[in-house]
């Protein structure tokens, strides 16, 4: 635990450096440094600084997808050519051939997980800044580079009467209005992984076999990731809400602007 900690700390310092610093340019152009929407909005910037520093890496991930597109062709005779053999030799010149095919496209199966993955460090350290606000807020003490005082400011805010450090299964304030904040948000981040997965399907195996593994691949995911954020939506703060739906919406506009003007592989 110790070494987890010392690893997420640097995360938690930038994520809430970038909290406050938009919390404290909201405030001096005049927004209420306690208000919720002031912190919300500190948020959403938060989401935007993230996202933006990704762009490069998600241009990457569109590029590989559609080298993906292109090797199953190949993928698809190399497994005919396999079916049936089920030998440890076989199953292990597969597999060397496979990843032949991946470096001959320049691409592999995880492509599609690389923004994900990237911003898994920064949306856990979001949480673990949120979720430690209320018992930072009883003890006196900062967390991250929020001071006291701003902690304070965090814990007693909130957006339609639900505190932006309540969660759905933990309570926290108004439990109704907590309920309904937290499952509005819910749902728009289901929809929005849902759509943006159906973009990306459209996009990645538009004339494929439908038996071809990248076809099935896709199918997975396109349920699989929606039931991932609705399950693990009701454990996360409302500001980590906030930060999860805003950056669902940035993905699918992203992904709609990719399929309305498509990117050379």
């Amino acid at each position: 635990m110790d070494v987890v900690a010392a690893v997420m700390e640097p995360f938690r310092w930038l994520v809430s450096v970038i909290m406050v610093a938009f919390h404290d340019g909201l405030s001096s152009a005049g927004m209420p440094a306690a208000s919720g929407w002031t912190w919300t909005l500190a948020i959403v910037g938060l989401v935007l600084v993230i996202r933006a520093a990704l762009i490069p890496v998600f241009l990457a991930q569109v590029r590989a997808q559609r080298r993906m597109g292109l090797l199953q062709p190949d993928l698809k005779e190399l497994q005919d050519r396999y079916k049936g053999r089920t030998d440890q030799g076989s199953r292990q010149a597969m597999a060397q051939e496979q990843m032949a095919l991946y470096r001959k496209h320049g691409t592999n199966p995880f492509s599609a997980c690389l923004p994900l993955l990237i911003q898994a460090p920064f949306f856990l350290a979001l949480f673990q800044v949120l979720s430690g606000i209320s018992n930072a807020s009883q003890q006196g003490n900062g967390i991250g580079a929020m001071g006291r005082a701003q902690v304070v400011q965090f814990d007693s805010s909130s957006i339609f009467g639900a505190p932006l450090s309540a969660a759905l299964v933990h309570g926290g304030g108004d439990p109704a209005a907590v309920a309904v904040l937290a499952v509005a948000m819910i749902l728009v981040m289901i929809a929005c992984q849902f759509l943006t997965q159906k973009l990306v399907a459209a996009r990645s195996v538009s004339g494929q076999d439908p038996g071809s593994p990248l076809v099935r691949q896709q199918q997975v995911l396109l349920y699989v990731l929606p039931l991932v954020f609705g399950v693990g939506g009701i454990f996360f703060p409302i500001g980590v809400l906030v930060y999860w739906t805003v950056s669902n919406l940035w993905t699918l506009g992203q992904q709609f602007l990719v399929w309305r003007k498509p990117m050379r592989a």
